[in-house]
């Protein structure tokens, strides 16, 4: 009886679970060493991104074409030259537009086109002619007559500049030498008749240029200063005006207007922050104008 019970303990039942096979640890992943040459930029470049040159080849090119190298152009300097002067892809031209003036003189609009052009271009005279048309049409437009002051102003401006290179090539044709003699003395007189043909030549055409630059200055500020006028005759009340008149007629030596026009200017504005500095140049105007006076009586 007790044997038959053992036999029976050492059977498996039939609803007994099957242990599950412990499960084997997952082994772990092999780092993959990167060659040495994939940790220097210009090899990982060239095995792993070898398009990156090409783009940048293409890039270069590109440029090169773009800046005109080697082709006799300047590339973009002459796409930023055409841009800046307008070239006829961009406008019209300024023949075109004188056409157009021309064949309808009464539409002020088209002298105005022209004249912008003109000034763009830097042919000061011809839009000179432009504005003056227009103005001529359209009197009481401010706008375009302070325009016309602005171009006559840029004229003096040149002029001036003219002068100031003649006078400084003058001074480079008859340097004052240090150690001269006095020009009063016999060896001075003979030195300073030392004076070779190509240097008198060339002293005679600067002296011709220097004079025609200090006439072309007082003319155009002198018309400058019309225009100014014309301006304060259609804006009185305009203290900006009066102030712009007075100091384009004291550069242009018209000593009458311009203290008549900072006199304005002062009863309008007297409390600009500017009127201090006109009063300061009204005083000395007044000053100048009766040294002038009393210069002239004493001649009589």
């Amino acid at each position: 009886m007790a044997r038959g019970t053992q036999h029976r303990k050492r059977r498996t039942q039939a609803n007994a679970r099957v242990a599950a096979a412990p499960a084997k640890a997952p082994k772990p992943k092999r780092v993959k060493h990167q060659r040495w040459e994939d940790q220097l930029f210009f090899a990982r470049l060239r095995l792993h991104a070898k398009w990156v040159f090409a783009f940048l080849a293409l890039v270069f090119a590109g440029t090169f074409v773009f800046l005109g190298v080697g082709s006799g152009s300047t590339g973009i300097g002459d796409v930023l030259q055409s841009l800046l002067n307008g070239s006829k892809s961009s406008g019209s031209s300024a023949a075109s537009l004188q056409k157009k003036a021309q064949a309808h003189p009464k539409q002020a609009v088209l002298w105005h086109n022209l004249a912008t052009k003109l000034e763009a271009d830097g042919n000061l005279d011809q839009a000179v002619t432009a504005l003056k048309r227009y103005t001529a049409l359209k009197p009481k437009d401010s706008t375009v007559i302070e325009e016309l002051a602005s171009v006559y102003l840029r004229q003096a401006e040149n002029a001036r500049q003219q002068y100031i290179d003649a006078q400084t090539r003058t001074q480079v044709l008859s340097p004052t030498l240090p150690s001269a003699p006095a020009s009063s003395s016999d060896i001075g007189k003979a030195f300073s008749s030392l004076v070779s043909p190509i240097q008198s030549a060339l002293s005679s055409v600067i002296g011709t240029s220097s004079s025609d630059a200090y006439s072309n200055y007082f003319k155009y500020t002198t018309l400058a200063v019309a225009a100014y006028k014309q301006l304060a005759s259609l804006s009185p009340k305009d203290a900006t005006t009066q102030l712009r008149l007075a100091q384009v007629a004291q550069s242009a030596g018209d000593t009458k207007t311009a203290i008549a026009a900072y006199k304005s200017f002062l009863k309008l504005a007297p409390d600009d922050s500017l009127a201090p500095t006109a009063r300061k140049a009204l005083k000395q105007l007044e000053k100048q104008q009766a040294s002038t006076a009393t210069g002239s009586s004493t001649g009589k």
